[in-house]
């Protein structure tokens, strides 16, 4: 086979793989509008939820504040994968105390945390009101983003695994509300925000790939089941992250473990890879 063949071969090949992207791209355009949707009415929901919170840390309502901290961050988390393509906003919204040269005393940490660190730490919120009033027109400014931002397919369909993938990496560990201790609260909502994406895409691939959804769902079931033993006495919310032993954490970061390997591979079942 000569060289002028082989490289026609190749670039018909590279054509297909193309074009086959594509289509998979306009098969997914119904499932993405949805999860504009399904992000815009979150993201509304976290103004909302923002500005009762910091209206409560203004006030210095700090028990109210405490109450509202862990519901408020929930819509955002739910929605991570298209917040975080803000990365200027993502930093200023839900950075940590570690990305900071002076932690948790460097003027310029800002967002969710710092407040956390001043609620749990120092019982009190007169030294984050200027904090406060910053988080909500960040808050302000996602939403306002959003409503202009054409979705990526990668970044949303790749979203259900990162969303799990950070938990067992991170997360697990307790660092991201390591004063407030309510990290179980995030790990449900990042679970939601996950099987809301498998959810939309779920008929592209229902025909061809039913065990691979058997075996997510499964999963999923897994995840979920544990998280419910967690939950509050009064139903409200779950109980502090500390309350875990390392061998419950080992269970559950097990299981997040599991479900995050399988999602990594729904891009390339939708053919985007």
């Amino acid at each position: 086979m000569t060289l002028k063949n082989l490289i026609t071969i190749a670039a018909l090949a590279a054509s297909g793989a193309v074009m086959a992207q594509d289509s998979a791209k306009l098969d997914l355009v119904a499932p993405i509008a949805e999860y504009k949707i399904y992000v815009s009415e979150n993201v509304e929901q976290l103004v909302k939820d923002t500005t009762a919170f910091v209206a409560a840390v203004k006030a210095g309502e700090i028990d109210k504040a405490k109450a509202l901290y862990a519901p408020t961050r929930v819509s955002y988390e739910r929605i991570e994968p298209i917040a975080e393509l803000f990365s200027d906003l993502d930093v200023s919204i839900d950075s940590r105390a570690d990305d900071y040269e002076h932690a948790e005393k460097d003027p310029a940490f800002p967002g969710f945390h710092r407040i956390e660190y001043s609620l749990w730490v120092g019982n009190s919120a007169a030294d984050v009101k200027p904090v406060a009033d910053k988080l909500l027109a960040d808050v302000q400014e996602l939403q306002s983003r959003i409503a202009k931002l054409t979705f990526p397919p990668e970044v949303v369909v790749g979203g259900a695994a990162v969303l799990m993938e950070e938990v067992a990496a991170t997360k697990i560990s307790g660092e991201e509300n390591r004063y407030s201790k309510v990290d179980l609260w995030d790990f449900k909502a990042n679970t939601d925000g996950s099987y809301k994406i498998v959810e939309l895409v779920r008929p592209l691939i229902e025909n061809k790939e039913p065990a691979f959804l058997a075996e997510v769902d499964k999963n999923f079931k897994t995840v979920y089941d544990i998280l419910k033993t967690y939950e509050a006495a009064d139903g409200k919310g779950y109980v502090s992250y500390e309350k875990l032993t390392d061998k419950d954490r080992t269970t559950l970061a097990a299981a997040i473990n599991k479900l995050a390997e399988d999602l990594s591979t729904l891009r390339g079942k939708l053919g985007l890879d």
